[in-house]
């Protein structure tokens, strides 16, 4: 009998991991990778628990979700109710691949109150195209019997009726299991944070259609819009300047101060008119080292195309309507 896993690599998928195996049930794990969610803490805790894990891309079919989610978003721009269920359609189409029969989650019933009421998770289990197969370990009791308990593939005494945000439950389990190591619930996904959120909402709005490395940008350095064609995006230390000169693509402006020291800039859109350039080259100057007023040269790199020019640093006040 095997077991698949929505791992996110938190606590309570752990323990609902733990619970199942515990019955003599071969579990694996899945974790989909977004851009919005990396699988390092999910490969930590599998590691941790020697459980299998299999890593798979959802990108595509999760940005549409983001996009035009079906029930709505949460606090930002997350859209819980869809991504589950996203995620338990993609775990139901591996069953017969991996000779699973069901599919567990970490869920917890009350937990998040907009995502993981009575409501949602049913929901959600429709959505996946199997509910009687999705079984919720930790909050099982609390719930209707699906397939896995009704055929006796695992006896619902052993399983367990948490409720509610309170974590006391699943702490004292973890240290009854000897799980010393785990991370907080918290974190884990950059759409419910409001300042990438409002950067994600801005770029969808003017590039819907962009590419992944866009949206990569939007977890570094400082972005300001300066006109529907044009956004800058500014290197806050000098391990953003390397991460965005890394994502820089062939059609973009970068701007490098050249003669103090100063961030990397890049300039993406449609829009590099000469006043648009000389607006990102004064906001390159205003995030460096040079005084308000101060002349300072900067180098501009295009196509492969290298060029230099100077001017003066403004004050950074006169780019804050600008901010994202």
């Amino acid at each position: 009998m095997k077991a698949l896993a929505v791992f996110s690599g938190g606590l309570d998928s752990m323990l609902s991991a733990e619970l199942i195996r515990a019955q003599g049930i071969d579990v694996v794990g899945l974790f989909f990778e977004t851009p919005f969610f990396r699988a390092e803490r999910a490969v930590k805790s599998a590691r941790l628990l020697q459980l299998p894990l299999k890593v798979l891309d959802i990108t595509e079919p999760h940005l549409e979700v983001v996009k035009k989610p079906r029930y709505g978003y949460g606090g930002n721009m997350n859209p819980c109710i869809d991504c589950h269920a996203l995620m338990l359609r993609k775990a139901a189409e591996l069953l017969a691949e991996e000779k699973a029969q069901f599919i567990i989650t970490g869920e917890v019933l009350g937990q998040r109150p907009m995502s993981q009421n009575l409501r949602a998770l049913s929901t959600v289990a429709a959505q996946s195209g199997c509910p009687q197969f999705i079984l919720r370990p930790l909050s099982a009791k609390l719930l209707p019997p699906t397939a896995p308990e009704i055929e006796g593939w695992v006896r619902r005494d052993q399983l367990l009726s948490f409720s509610g945000r309170s974590r006391k439950p699943q702490m004292e389990m973890a240290r009854a299991l000897g799980i010393t190591e785990y991370a907080s619930p918290a974190g884990g996904c950059l759409l419910t944070d409001p300042v990438f959120s409002r950067r994600l909402k801005d770029h969808l709005s003017f590039r819907p259609h962009g590419h992944v490395r866009e949206i990569e940008l939007l977890k570094v350095g400082r972005h300001f819009r300066l006109g529907p064609g044009t956004k800058v995006v500014v290197g806050r230390n000098k391990k953003e300047n390397e991460e965005i000169s890394t994502l820089a693509g062939e059609s973009d402006l970068v701007i490098k101060v050249d003669s103090i020291p100063g961030p990397l800039v890049l300039v993406l859109g449609g829009d590099l008119s000469r006043p648009m350039e000389e607006l990102a080259v004064a906001l390159a100057l205003s995030y460096s080292d040079a005084k308000n007023g101060e002349v300072a040269e900067v180098m501009l790199l295009m196509g492969g195309v290298e060029r230099k020019e100077s001017a003066p640093a403004r004050p950074k006040s006169e780019f804050q309507s600008f901010m994202i």
